[in-house]
C-alpha cells in the first residue's frame, strides 16, 4: 500500500505555490533535553500551514471540465486557506463553506485569496452537509482535507524534503494527526526510504482517533473530540490514511492541553514564531518521548504544521504554560481563620514562590485558599510540596490536573452560598459567534433559577460556561431534557471537588 504512493509523491505538483520549508534545529530545546531536536517549518508556507501542498496537488489533477465548473470544500481552518490559494493560482473558482463559528481572521484570509465564503451552521458537520448539497446542485468538485490519494501525496512531499535535508541517522519523526493525510503521506515515504526511522503520530488526549483505531485494529469513531487543538479535532481517521497508517506508524503519543500550551511557548522561545495548538503537537510529544525513554544524544524531528493562531487565544495559552511545563502546582489548602495564619502558611512553603492566591472569607473556623505555587521544573517538587504541607498539619487537595479548577474556579473564588439549596452545576461548550451567549441564556427558559455563571472568551471557535441552577433532585431528568433540547454539549459537574471546596451552595448540603 505505501509503495504505490512513492511515485505519486515524487510526481506531486506542489512547488508552483508551496515552498521547500527549512529544517531548523531548536537549539534551546536541544540543549535542555540533551538531544538534537529539529523542526520542519511548515508554518512558513504561504498560508502558514502544510495544507497548501495537498490541496494544490489534488486540484492540479482536475480535468479541464472540472476546473471550469469550480471546486468546493468545507473547512474552518487551514484547508480552506490552502484550497483558496490553490484555486487562485490555478485560475479556478472556489467556494469555501465555513461554520459561522469560524474566527474572522480565517474568513478574511480565505476571502483575500479570492474565494467565495459561505457561512453555514455552528459546526463542521453542518458546513460539510451544505457543501455536499452545492456539489449536487452545481456540479462542483469537492476537495477533501485528507481522505484522498492526491491530497496524501501532496502532504508526503514534506517527508521527501526532510529526507534530503537531513541525511544523518534519525531516531524518530513526530507528526501531528487530525484526519491523517499528513502522517499517511510522510509515513509512506519515510518507511519506504529509511524504514529504521520511527514514525510517531501525535494527538491531543481528547482527539485521539488514530490511537483508538490502532488499538482496535480498525477505524473507530470517537463519541466527541476536544476543541482546543481545533486543527486536529477529527472523530475518525480517514479511510485512505488508515490503509497506510495501520502498517507504517510505529505508535501514537497523546498530549494534554497544558502540554500543548507549554510547547507553543517552546516553539516561540526557539523560533520567535507562534504555532497554533495543532502546530505545536509534535514538540509536546518530543519532550514527552525523551522523558519516557530517557533518551540522550539522538536526532529527533517534528513537524510544525501550522501557525494560524487567533491572537486572542494567547492569553489562555500563557496562563496554562507553567502547568504544562509542570512548574506550577495548583492547590486547595485549608488554613485556620485567624490573624497570622497566612504568614505561617508562607513559612511552610520554604521560600517557594506563590504564583496565585485566591481567598474569600467563609466561616470563623477555617479558610480555604486557592493557591498556585512554583515547583521544580518537570513537577518533581509537586508531590514533595503536598507532602510537606500535610505533614505540617494542613489539609491539601491537589487541583493541578483539574480542568474545572483551571478553566473556571480560579476566576470565581468568592465564597460559598449558604442560603442556596439544590444547586446543580453544569459545564457547557457552545459556538463562539455574535449572539451565541445571549441565545444560550434565552434558551434556558424561566423555570429554574440560575445561581452561578462564569464565561470566558478565549478566541476559539467554542467557549465554555460554568453554570449553577436550583434544580431539585426529582427534577434533574427534566432539567437535562431541557438542556438536550437546547443542543449544546454539557456535563454535570456537581460532584467536582473544586466546586465544593470554593463555591458549593448550602455549605455542602445539597
Amino acid at each position: 500500500m505505501s509503495q504505490r504512493y512513492i511515485k505519486k509523491i515524487l510526481d506531486a505538483r506542489v512547488y508552483d505555490v508551496a515552498i521547500e520549508t527549512p529544517l531548523t534545529e531548536a537549539r534551546n530545546l536541544s540543549k535542555r533535553f540533551g538531544n538534537t531536536i529539529l523542526l520542519k517549518r511548515e508554518d512558513l508556507q504561504p498560508v502558514f500551514s502544510f495544507k497548501i501542498r495537498g490541496a494544490y496537488n489534488r486540484m492540479a489533477q482536475l480535468s479541464d471540465e472540472q476546473q471550469a465548473k469550480g471546486v468546493i470544500c468545507a473547512s474552518a481552518g487551514n484547508h480552506a486557506q490552502g484550497v483558496a490559494l490553490a484555486a487562485k493560482m490555478l485560475g479556478i473558482k472556489a467556494t469555501i463553506v465555513m461554520p459561522q463559528t469560524t474566527p474572522e481572521i480565517k474568513v478574511k484570509s480565505v476571502r483575500d485569496h479570492g474565494a467565495k465564503v459561505v457561512l453555514r451552521g455552528d459546526a463542521f458537520d453542518e458546513a460539510a452537509a451544505h457543501a455536499a448539497g452545492l456539489v449536487e446542485k452545481h456540479g462542483l468538485t469537492y476537495i477533501p482535507p485528507y481522505d484522498d490519494p492526491d491530497v496524501i501525496a501532496g502532504q508526503g512531499t514534506v517527508a521527501m524534503e526532510l529526507m534530503w535535508q537531513f541525511t544523518q541517522p534519525l531516531h524518530a519523526v513526530f507528526i501531528p494527526v487530525g484526519g491523517g493525510g499528513l502522517i499517511a503521506g510522510m509515513a509512506a515515504y519515510i518507511k519506504y526510504l529509511r524504514p529504521q526511522i520511527k514514525v510517531i503520530g501525535v494527538e491531543p488526549e481528547d482527539s485521539n482517533c488514530l490511537q483508538a483505531a490502532l488499538a482496535a485494529g480498525e477505524r473507530v469513531t470517537l463519541d466527541e473530540v476536544g476543541i482546543f487543538a481545533d486543527g486536529v479535532a477529527v472523530k475518525q481517521i480517514g479511510e485512505y490514511p488508515w490503509e497506510i497508517c495501520k502498517d507504517a506508524v510505529d505508535e501514537v503519543i497523546t498530549v494534554s492541553t497544558d502540554e500543548i500550551c507549554a510547547a507553543v511557548k517552546d516553539v516561540f522561545d526557539d523560533t520567535r514564531s507562534i504555532a497554533e495548538p495543532a502546530g505545536a503537537l509534535s514538540v509536546a510529544a518530543i519532550k514527552k518521548y525523551i522523558e519516557r525513554e530517557q533518551l540522550q544524544g539522538e536526532n529527533l524531528a517534528g513537524v510544525l504544521s501550522g501557525a494560524n493562531m487567533n491572537f486572542d487565544r494567547l492569553r489562555y495559552i500563557s496562563e496554562r504554560t507553567e502547568i504544562g511545563e509542570r512548574r506550577e502546582a495548583i492547590l486547595a489548602v485549608t488554613i485556620p481563620e485567624r490573624p497570622g495564619a497566612f504568614k505561617t502558611f508562607i513559612a511552610a512553603l520554604h521560600k517557594r514562590s506563590i504564583t496565585e492566591f485566591n481567598y474569600r472569607y467563609s466561616d470563623s473556623e477555617d479558610a480555604r485558599i486557592f493557591v498556585g505555587v512554583h515547583v521544580a521544573s518537570g513537577g518533581l517538587g509537586r508531590d514533595e510540596l503536598v507532602q510537606e504541607l500535610r505533614e505540617t498539619g494542613y489539609s491539601v487537595i491537589d487541583l493541578t490536573d483539574s480542568d474545572l479548577a483551571k478553566q473556571h474556579i480560579r476566576y470565581m473564588v468568592g465564597g460559598h452560598a449558604p442560603t442556596i439549596s439544590n444547586e446543580k452545576v453544569f459545564q457547557f461548550e457552545f459556538p463562539e459567534r455574535p449572539g451565541a451567549l445571549l441565545k444560550f441564556l434565552m434558551s434556558l427558559g424561566t423555570r429554574w433559577n440560575i445561581t452561578m455563571f462564569h464565561y470566558r472568551n478565549h478566541g476559539a471557535a467554542y467557549s465554555r460556561v460554568l453554570m449553577g441552577a436550583q434544580v431539585a433532585d426529582k427534577d434533574v431528568a427534566a432539567f437535562q431534557a431541557m438542556l438536550d433540547k437546547v443542543g449544546f454539549r454539557y456535563q454535570n459537574v456537581t460532584d467536582n471537588d473544586a466546586y465544593w471546596l470554593f463555591l458549593g451552595a448550602g455549605n455542602g448540603e445539597n
